[in-house]
């Protein structure tokens, strides 16, 4: 195991890279809970349920998926009770997994694969079922996300589907459309103190695309509700009539929602004509960076669109880390890449390859780096050209006006040399329950040395440093904050990652890091073979 506080120098380009083909193949579930063998201690105060999800079976039948975000949805579940942990997972029962079951084939498209028609249908009734509408899936397999205190299932389209977190039982869909005007949403929403969640979601009209902000209140009034009394608060226009800009998740402040509309884009002709061209949605999704990426920030309470046009060069993001409000900026940090073609790289037959061939896969690959960009919110009309408009003394990003009267924004990079040698970080987390919207010092993520995580990162935004948590063979998940009870500093608390080998003699296991000085306390080993997922949460119990 690699000491956290020593840094040993490797090349910034993959060599001789491991085969991670075992990592996102197709995986029995463990639906009935079995213990997990506890080396090391886990705090006593560490009482609750890692919750995660992701892709786990990637073929019915002859038919196989083509893109990682493919994959039926697998939720996992660890329970830690006093000292010990018990695992268990169950596949998803929508109403697309069920379809393609009950077929023993793929019969609704999802991102990267297009559904053939029925085999068993003559040559005149399949080609005119590429005239029918596609079914929209509800294979939600990024996040648990949280609405009046209901945990739901949620990816990018219309529909969620709520879950019981003790059973990891479906016990409801729910679509976006039945109660605001959205064609889908973000699986990264934000919560206020109070239980409010924010989200977004795109509209598609006849007037154009738009990106849309969305509230939905704390409470129920009926104990059946789901999304009840969900609003739209502001509608953005696209650039674009017809090309809007894809995006994962947005920022928000105390008081502001800070949307990036990045140059990635999904050509609505194509994507409504997929089905009829034979090609799947991933198709009418480019990179563009002739475009630059364009910052709009919204009042959540008023729903007022702030004036100005703010840009920064092209790039392009999956995760936000944090935004907060200072000295009359919104200040937000993001995970960057100089190159937004990541979607394409992520072909299961890129991910699977071996020797020299997943050397250049991922040697092709842009590397995801924290970048801090300082937006000020009111700008006078007559601030002089060319000139910084932040106040911030502690940030480098700038702010400067242009002749035409758009703000151009350059970022800061809060990171030191030694993260390009872990080739970049993703999946960032803080400790969102104290630090949200608000100024804050460390964040957490994965290291990227392979085209999944392969160690878990420490940073310091304040001094720039790093701490590394690695052990070779191994693949952490997104790692998962969870603070002390009672604590008042902000890495008073533990990591949970869960950590996954291609290597059958070995173990799968749920670490647990001190998240302070990021020595390993503890980890729950289970002889239970497990995917690379996406995103997951912690409840406590």
């Amino acid at each position: 195991m690699e000491n956290t506080h020593q840094k040993t120098v490797i090349f910034a380009q993959g060599k001789s890279l491991p085969c991670i083909a075992l990592l996102l193949t197709t995986v029995e579930e463990t639906p009935q809970v079995i213990s997990a063998r506890v080396q090391g201690h886990l705090p006593e105060w560490l009482n609750g349920y890692l919750l995660r999800t992701g892709p786990g079976k990637f073929e019915f039948g002859k038919d196989k998926y083509n893109h990682w975000f493919d994959g039926m949805a697998l939720l996992h579940q660890f329970k830690m009770e006093k000292g010990t942990v018990t695992y268990r997972s169950k596949f998803l029962q929508s109403d697309t997994y069920k379809a393609n079951s009950v077929h023993d084939r793929i019969v609704i498209s999802e991102f990267g694969t297009l559904a053939l028609p029925d085999p068993c249908k003559n040559v005149f009734e399949r080609f005119m079922s590429k005239f029918e509408k596609p079914a929209i899936t509800d294979n939600t397999s990024v996040n648990y996300v949280q609405y009046k205190g209901d945990y739901y299932l949620s990816t990018e389209t219309n529909f969620m589907n709520k879950v019981d977190i003790e059973t990891l039982e479906k016990t409801e869909k729910v679509d976006w459309r039945k109660f605001i005007a959205v064609n889908g949403t973000t699986a990264h929403p934000h919560y206020d103190p109070d239980g409010t969640t924010y989200n977004m979601g795109n509209s598609y009209g006849k007037h154009g695309s738009c990106y849309n902000v969305i509230r939905v209140p704390p409470e129920k009034s009926d104990p059946g509700e789901t999304i009840h009394g969900a609003q739209v608060i502001c509608s953005i226009a696209s650039e674009e009539r017809m090309r809007p800009s894809y995006y994962h998740s947005f920022g928000m402040t105390r008081n502001y929602i800070i949307f990036i509309e990045q140059p990635l884009k999904m050509n609505l002709w194509k994507i409504i004509s997929s089905k009829i061209r034979g090609k799947p949605f991933t198709d009418g999704i480019s990179w563009e960076p002739q475009y630059n990426t364009r910052f709009h920030v919204v009042d959540k309470h008023t729903g007022q669109l702030l004036p100005g046009m703010y840009y920064s060069k092209p790039s392009f993001t999956f995760h936000q880390i944090n935004a907060y409000e200072d000295q009359g900026c919104v200040v937000i940090d993001l995970c960057c890449y100089d190159d937004g073609r990541i979607l394409e790289v992520y072909q299961l037959q890129n991910l699977r390859k071996t020797g020299k061939e997943l050397d250049q896969v991922y040697n092709s690959v842009a590397r995801s780096f924290p970048r801090r960009f300082v937006l000020p919110l009111h700008v006078n009309l007559n601030a002089p050209e060319g000139e910084n408009l932040s106040p911030l003394s502690y940030s480098s990003a700038s702010a400067v006006k242009q002749a035409d009267g758009k703000i151009w924004y350059s970022y800061e990079n809060l990171y030191p040399e030694d993260l390009e040698e872990e080739g970049g970080i993703e999946f960032p987390q803080i400790n969102y329950g104290q630090f949200s919207g608000k100024k804050y010092q460390f964040f957490y993520g994965c290291g990227f040395r392979h085209l999944v995580g392969d160690s878990l990162i420490k940073v310091d935004v304040v001094n720039k440093t790093l701490m590394v948590w690695r052990e070779d063979g191994f693949y952490p998940s997104e790692p998962v904050f969870v603070p002390v009870p009672g604590a008042n500093k902000e890495d008073d608390g533990v990591i949970l990652s869960v950590v996954i080998t291609p290597n059958q003699n070995e173990r799968n296991f749920l670490l647990v890091l001190d998240a302070k000085n990021f020595e390993e306390l503890g980890r729950a080993e289970v002889p239970v073979q497990m995917p690379y997922g996406f995103h997951g949460t912690f409840v406590n119990i």
